[in-house]
């Protein structure tokens, strides 16, 4: 067996059309269909389902999930815009050969962490 691709990630959420507007109109995520308690968003080929957790086995939050992007500060700035809350500002992770790695931590209108990512050429 050879895992090919994470061809999707689920990720709960409390209130469903909250979630669906914050997914679709604050992070523009392209829906790509929904049905009735679950929604499907596109991330560059990579799908997302927001639904309402109904099985006590899966946990209430999701993984974090990390958002890459071209400028983080202008994604940063743009979102704090949109109300998002931001657990911290852009910042320096690392620096690998020419590439340096910087990361914003945010929560989405549910309760779940995620990040905006940024590799930049140096």
């Amino acid at each position: 067996m050879e895992i090919q691709k994470i061809g999707q990630i689920a990720v709960p959420v409390k209130d469903f059309d909250r979630g669906v507007q914050f997914y679709k109109e604050i992070l523009n995520l392209p829906l790509l269909f929904n049905t009735g308690s679950l929604a499907f968003f596109d991330c560059n080929g990579v799908r997302l389902l927001l639904s309402i957790n109904e099985n006590e086995q899966f946990p209430d939050r999701s993984s974090v999930l990390y958002f890459q992007v071209v400028d983080i500060k202008q994604a940063y700035e743009e979102l704090l815009e949109k109300g998002v809350t931001f657990i911290d500002e852009p910042h320096f992770i690392a620096k690998i050969g020419n590439t340096e790695t910087w990361m914003s931590f945010f929560n989405d209108t549910e309760g779940n962490i995620h990040a905006l990512m940024s590799e930049v050429e140096v």
